[in-house]
């Protein structure tokens, strides 16, 4: 493979999605916390650092309907919270351990949680989603497919590859094409939009050579052939 080859991303289908967002035990608080991780991950395509290193105040606790992400590059982006996403990191907030450290979600010692930790327990709540939803066991589900599944489901949803980029925060639409390649709805829509060739209709004219040669084999051209 050529240096310049790009793999097509991997990213999970919306049965996959819903069964790996069920996957964590709701009625425990490390489950309250995962289902609130995996659902932030997934709906503002965050990168893993953006993820751990969330804070308290970069979300609109007043009304639960944005969240503010420090990106890459200190690239900034506001984005609204679904209703399910803001759902389920309003409830983390209720059990969240009292503490005087900025970032919104803890691991077990209650510290702040690392990017080997959401490691961790996406892997865990995969091996579980998969009971559900067989064919995510074989994806390699890392915190980047998450980003990539958001990406992936935005330009299904919006047909717009700008929405896509401002949405992930990306520098250049350069770094968001990758997902039209990705997605065979694009493909169809490309073909279905061009029209074949018209071939010009034609009658073939024989070369005076070609006539001179059959007339001495004391036959006559039939132009039908």
């Amino acid at each position: 493979m050529k240096k310049t080859d790009q793999a097509l991303v991997s990213y999970l289908t919306r049965d996959e999605l819903q069964a790996l967002l069920d996957a964590p035990d709701a009625s425990t608080v490390s489950g309250i916390r995962d289902r609130a991780m995996l659902h932030l991950a997934f709906a503002a395509g965050m990168r893993v650092s953006e993820l751990v290193s969330l804070r308290l105040d970069q979300i609109d606790r007043q009304t639960m309907s944005s969240v503010h992400i420090m990106g890459k590059g200190r690239r900034e982006r506001v984005l609204p919270l679904w209703k399910q996403t803001a759902a389920a990191v309003k409830a983390w907030l209720k059990v969240r351990p009292v503490s005087g450290a900025p970032e919104l979600f803890f691991n077990a010692r209650a510290q702040a949680m690392t990017r080997s930790g959401f490691e961790y327990i996406l892997t865990k709540h995969v091996a579980t989603a998969a009971r559900k939803a067989p064919s995510i066991a074989g994806k390699g589900v890392s915190p980047h497919v998450l980003r990539h599944s958001c990406a992936m489901h935005t330009l299904q949803a919006t047909r717009d590859v700008r929405k896509v980029s401002l949405w992930l925060g990306h520098a250049s639409l350069q770094s968001t094409e990758v997902y039209l390649r990705a997605d065979p709805t694009e493909k169809l829509e490309a073909l279905a939009a061009r029209t074949p060739p018209m071939l010009t209709p034609g009658r073939f004219q024989a070369p005076d050579k070609l006539l001179a040669m059959l007339n001495a084999a004391g036959r006559k051209p039939n132009y039908a052939e």
